[in-house]
């Protein structure tokens, strides 16, 4: 019996389902979920002492790897001076001004403790800005667990079936309109249908939660087009995107700037720290300045703000993001071709440093398609990689992240390993 398995038959008796994260418990892939104990650079080491190379990273944070020198070292001396004393501290004004300057849409900043409270506090902002009540968001788009979000949503909710949660009212779910990801129609027909209604269109510029899908071109545009016509606020959650496809997030790849951005995972550089950003006028009627009540006794914590500089620090040095997308584009090459050569069907979406390869499926760019998806096949392609000592996340339905710390090397090694497993499970 390994470690992994005792610590997760303990965990059960004292934590529901044995996970403090619904996906964490591998029900999607089957089996036992690894306990990890360390990690260094690009890989971890499991509860018996053996060794992954990890493209899981903490779902996303980790762009500069685990353990990371000059971010432990800032750590360390962090902890030395107090972990959290609930009042201002001058790391907070750091982290917002590097935030402000790399981010073209955000003139102020808000920071959090998670990506649930920034979209959260985004909807509520939005929602006091325009005196209106209803959401708009797209099937498949994970926003966090808040009540009003858990409609038809992604990650681990499309992991487990079960997109919506019991214990959100209906007077909730009924304020929350679901719309089609790369689909301006669906956006159009809501919006006539109620031209003075809806608050806010919320959406992940680079879906993450429903394995990688990309924008079509011009929906982003067209969003931004259709949301002023409207006078909606339009919130790109960038909780996976932020800092991950580029400096200044999805936003600045395509050029489009939405009224609030919401960032998480790399911004707190693997520690609990997300934000919520956006235009003065908006961002200006959160209390204390305004009517909008947004509190949280650790929002902004010197540990957490600390790792945040310092990622940031490390993703601003010149020649970042391009590294990123070779390896990217290395990567989804090389799955492409170990799919065709083994005569699988599936298809492999890629940007930058993330990417999902999807069975059972020539094309994904929607809800609707990610969900055709060959479940059963992805858990064995899954197992067959952990077998290897490569490290994934545990879901058909979410993303695979590079790190900094990935090289050529380690993505010829994956795609050896990922043609490998794909010719057994032909046999």
């Amino acid at each position: 019996m390994s470690t992994s398995h005792k610590l997760f038959l303990e965990a059960q008796q004292y934590i529901p389902g044995g996970v403090n994260s619904p996906v964490r418990a591998w029900r999607a892939v089957g089996g036992d979920p690894l306990f990890i104990q360390r990690g260094r650079g690009c890989r971890v080491i499991d509860a018996d002492g053996r060794e992954y190379l990890d493209y899981v990273g903490s779902w996303g944070p980790l762009i500069a790897g685990h353990a990371h020198p000059q971010i432990v070292r800032a750590l360390e001396e962090s902890l030395k001076r107090g972990t959290s004393f609930g009042a201002p501290t001058a790391k907070e004004i750091e982290l917002a001004k590097m935030i402000v300057a790399a981010v073209p849409s955000i003139e102020k900043v808000r920071l959090t403790s998670s990506g649930t409270e920034a979209t959260m506090t985004a909807l509520r902002l939005a929602r006091g800005y325009t005196k209106r009540t209803k959401i708009l968001k797209f099937a498949g788009c994970y926003h966090g667990h808040s009540d009003a979000l858990l409609v038809r949503a992604g990650s681990g909710a499309l992991t487990f079936s079960q997109p919506d949660s019991q214990g959100v009212p209906e007077a909730f779910a009924s304020q929350t309109l679901v719309a089609d990801y790369n689909n301006l129609a669906s956006v159009e027909a809501y919006c006539k249908a109620d031209p003075t209604g809806i608050a806010a269109v919320i959406v992940e510029p680079i879906a993450g939660n429903m394995g990688l899908i990309l924008p079509k071109p011009e929906f982003l545009s067209g969003l931004r087009k259709i949301t002023q016509e409207y006078g909606i606020v339009l919130i790109f959650d960038e909780v996976i995107s932020g800092f991950r496809v580029g400096l200044g997030g999805a936003q600045a790849l395509y050029n489009i700037t939405p009224d609030l951005t919401c960032l998480g995972k790399i911004v707190g550089g693997g520690m609990p720290l997300a934000a919520v950003g956006g235009k003065r006028e908006i961002m200006d009627m959160l209390a204390p300045l305004g009517p909008v009540y947004q509190a949280g006794t650790l929002s902004g914590n010197p540990l957490a703000v600390t790792a945040g500089v310092e990622t940031l620090k490390l993703v601003s040095a010149p020649g970042t993001y391009h590294r990123l997308n070779e390896l990217g584009a290395m990567m989804a090459e090389g799955l492409r071709v170990a799919v065709k050569d083994t005569g699988t069907l599936a298809c492999v979406n890629q940007i930058g440093s993330m990417f999902t390869l999807f069975f059972g499926v020539e094309q994904v760019d929607d809800y609707a398609t990610a969900t055709q998806s060959d479940t059963q096949l992805f858990a064995r392609f899954f197992q067959g990689m952990i077998a290897r000592g490569f490290y994934l996340p545990p879901s058909q339905f979410e993303t695979c992240f590079i790190s900094l710390v990935h090289g050529e090397a380690e993505v010829r090694e994956t795609v050896a390993a990922a043609k490998d497993v794909l010719k057994n499970l032909r046999l």
